[in-house]
């Protein structure tokens, strides 16, 4: 995945565990593009400041992805819903019984995983 939708991902669902000046500096970094340079001016610190907060931040996001396993989670349930999503297409075109079992399959695997 590439690095900056996978700690974009992280910090959706881990963002709130970091302090207020640290989720500040990592939107700035993740989602306005800011540069390094460019925070650091606004933050008045030093670029490698600015360079070790991110950093750190997305260590420590990783570390709870590490733990609980959320963000892996909901992209393996994403993927299934796509594969349920596409076989009920299908279904809806050649109207295959078998389809429905797979859907039911796959459902269970997730309900399971919840």
């Amino acid at each position: 995945m590439e690095q900056k939708l996978e700690q974009a991902y992280l910090y959706d669902f881990y963002g709130e565990l970091l302090n207020e000046r640290q989720r500040s500096i990592y939107e700035d970094f993740i989602f306005h593009d800011l540069s390094l340079t460019e925070i650091a001016q606004e933050e008045g610190i030093s670029r490698q400041g600015v360079h070790d907060m991110v950093k750190r931040c997305t260590k420590t996001l990783e570390g709870y992805e590490s733990r609980l396993h959320l963000v892996q989670k909901f992209l393996s349930t994403k993927e299934r819903v796509a594969k349920i999503h596409a076989l009920a297409g299908q279904f809806h075109k050649n109207k295959d019984e078998s389809l429905l079992d797979q859907i039911e399959q796959i459902s269970n695997a997730i309900l399971e995983d919840l």
